[in-house]
């Protein structure tokens, strides 16, 4: 188990890495953007080359961005039932999820998808729009982002796992937020002082 942990830690930090990073995608994006419309109304020109690179930014800012996103909780969830099942039992849905439905979906996604990495890599092929960028960069992000997820999958799994052998901590509470626990007795310790106030007068 304790070497599953650092394995755990050591994805946590990758992927913490990878999204502290992957913003300036978004910002490289942004300013080529800028660009490109100003150049656009000053000289009446442009490249087919300023828009595709735009999205190649946003989608490998978007697809290394995943595991960072899970490792944060910040994916779509539907808690309304989840969140009013039994702790152990919210464990276990999450351990399924990530061992039987996200890591046979991001094998499959490489599965299929390295092969035509490989084939855009080795025809070299360009884009069909004039003044377009080569494509394999591109599809590299594909791999690159599922890989981080699945890996991250596999760190959440881990960190489940140990919570339920009582190795860590709750893996369902995000940094800084609260357990329902302590947020019920920070509203009993609020109605306290509450009641205390109008006494001390």
């Amino acid at each position: 188990m304790d070497a599953l942990l650092r394995f755990s830690r050591a994805v946590d930090a990758l992927n913490a890495w990878v999204g502290k990073y992957a913003i300036w995608l978004i910002m490289g994006s942004t300013v080529i953007s800028a660009v490109n419309a100003l150049v656009r109304y000053i000289f009446n020109t442009s490249s087919n080359g300023f828009l595709e690179i735009q999205w190649y930014l946003f989608a490998w800012s978007f697809l290394i961005a995943a595991g960072f996103t899970l490792l944060n909780r910040e994916h779509v969830r539907i808690d309304v039932i989840n969140s009013r099942l039994p702790k152990r039992v919210q464990i276990w849905i999450d351990i399924v999820g990530f061992a039987f439905f996200l890591t046979p979906v991001c094998l499959l996604v490489l599965f299929y998808g390295v092969p035509v990495l490989m084939e855009k890599f080795a025809s070299g092929e360009m884009s069909g729009n004039p003044g377009g960028l080569i494509r394999w960069p591109v599809w590299l992000a594909i791999p690159a982002g599922f890989v981080l997820l699945m890996l991250q999958g596999w760190s959440e799994l881990i960190k489940r796992v140990a919570f339920l052998n009582g190795r860590g901590p709750d893996p369902t509470i995000k940094a800084g937020e609260k357990s329902a626990e302590e947020e019920l007795a920070e509203i009993l310790r609020q109605r306290e002082a509450a009641k205390a106030a109008p006494a001390s007068h």
